[in-house]
This record gives C-alpha cells, sequence and structure tokens, in this order.
C-alpha cells in the first residue's frame, strides 16, 4: 500500500507581505547607494562641500573685494591732482555795468571747457587700464566680488577725483575773485566737470580692460577626464 503523498505548500503570498525587497547584501550589486551610504555622503557634502568650501571661500573673495575697491578708490587723489595739473584753463573777465559786477567768458569760442572734461575722461581711461592690469596680475582668478569691487572702487575714485580737482582748482566765487583780481583783467574759472559721463570713464574701462585679461590669459578649468567604456560606441553608420 502506498502511503500518501505530502500536500504542496501554498503559495507564497508576496502581497501580505509588502513589495519584494532585495537582500541587504545586493545593494551594491543593483547600483541603488545603501541608505546609510545617502547619508554619509550627504554629510560628506555638508561638512566640506558648502560649508568647507564655498562658505570660508566666498568670505574671502568678498574681502579682497573690499580691499581692491578701497585701494582703487584711493587713486584718485592722485588723478584729481593730475587733472587739476592738466586740465586747460578756462580764462574769464570781469566788469561792472550798473554798479554791479558781471563775469563773462574771455574767448566765447574758445573750447577750454571741452578740454576739461576730455582731460578727465582721458585720465579716467588710462587709470581703469591701470586699476584693471594691476588687479589681474596680483590676483588672475578673478571672480564676480573682485570685478564688482573693481568697478566700485574705480567710480569712487572718479567722484573723489572729481572733488579733489575741484578743491584744488581757482574759487569757485567768480564775483568775488574778479573784484579781487579787478576790472578787466583776465583770470581762471573754478575747475569744472561739465559731462558728468565723464566719472563712468574709469570703472567701464576698468571692467572691459580685466574682463578681456581675463578671457585672454585667464587660468582654465581642466577638461573632465571619462574613464574607458563609459559612452557605447558610435555605430559607423
Amino acid at each position: 500500500m502506498t502511503a500518501p503523498l505530502t500536500p504542496p505548500p501554498p503559495p507564497h503570498d508576496r502581497s501580505a507581505q509588502g513589495p519584494w525587497q532585495p537582500p541587504a547584501g545586493a545593494s551594491g550589486a543593483s547600483g541603488a547607494p545603501a541608505p546609510g551610504a545617502q547619508h554619509a555622503e550627504y554629510a560628506e557634502y555638508t561638512g566640506h562641500g558648502w560649508h568647507g568650501q564655498d562658505g570660508p571661500g566666498m568670505r574671502t573673495e568678498v574681502r579682497e573685494a573690499g580691499l581692491v575697491a578701497l585701494t582703487v578708490a584711493l587713486g584718485g587723489v592722485l588723478l584729481g591732482v593730475l587733472w587739476w595739473w592738466l586740465a586747460p584753463h578756462v580764462p574769464l573777465v570781469g566788469d561792472v555795468t550798473d554798479g554791479t559786477w558781471v563775469v563773462y567768458l574771455k574767448d566765447t569760442e574758445g573750447e577750454q571747457a571741452v578740454g576739461v572734461d576730455g582731460t578727465f575722461t582721458l585720465l579716467g581711461l588710462g587709470f581703469g587700464l591701470v586699476s584693471a592690469l594691476a588687479v589681474f596680475l596680483l590676483r588672475r582668478r578673478g571672480g564676480v566680488p573682485l570685478v564688482v569691487g573693481l568697478a566700485v572702487g574705480g567710480l569712487l575714485g572718479s567722484l573723489l577725483a572729481w572733488r579733489v580737482g575741484v578743491w584744488l582748482g581757482p574759487a569757485e566765487d567768480v564775483v568775488a575773485h574778479a573784484r579781487e583780481v579787478g576790472r578787466g583783467v583776465t583770470f581762471s574759472a573754478p575747475l569744472k566737470l561739465g559731462a558728468k559721463g565723464a566719472l563712468l570713464a574709469w570703472p567701464l574701462a576698468a571692467l572691459v580692460v580685466h574682463l578681456g585679461l581675463t578671457a585672454l590669459f585667464g587660468p582654465r578649468d581642466p577638461e573632465p577626464e571619462f574613464e574607458h567604456g563609459a559612452y557605447p560606441p558610435q555605430s559607423a553608420g
């Protein structure tokens, strides 16, 4: 007599136990990082990527940009002195009409006033070139904060040069000056910047020159290297 066969085991109900999950050792084979590896990678990036490199690096660049802006702005004193020294003089003459002093241009067709603005503009362009070259040689790897500091320093330097030149120039009270020198005596007009756009010559020139030097002679980032076989070979067809 044959013994009864053992009934087969019941089918495994996967739906009751939830979706199938790979064993713990299979995570490396499937390419998916383990949960612990994700947390470790995030902690490493948080500790060394954002707070460890970008934070102090950005603070350093901002400090350098502030130092550049201050140094460049102080150069405006020299620009103001040169402007006062090289700018042409605008001749004025004082006269008395009905007991009132009147001051007018001695040469109504003269271009000395245009020469004053042109001198400031040319000096600003030269200072922009020199400051951009000096900043580039001191720190070849620039950055947005450095470029902003250079532009701000150039603008502040132009404003400082303008005020220094006016302060060094002739007195701004032309009527009192005419009374002092006498009737019909020629004297120089105050140093005046008619075209206020000349104040932008220095920062614009510094920006253009620095960006050009960085594009031509700045350091290059290394090309990314790919492992052999990372991409499938392309078909000949």
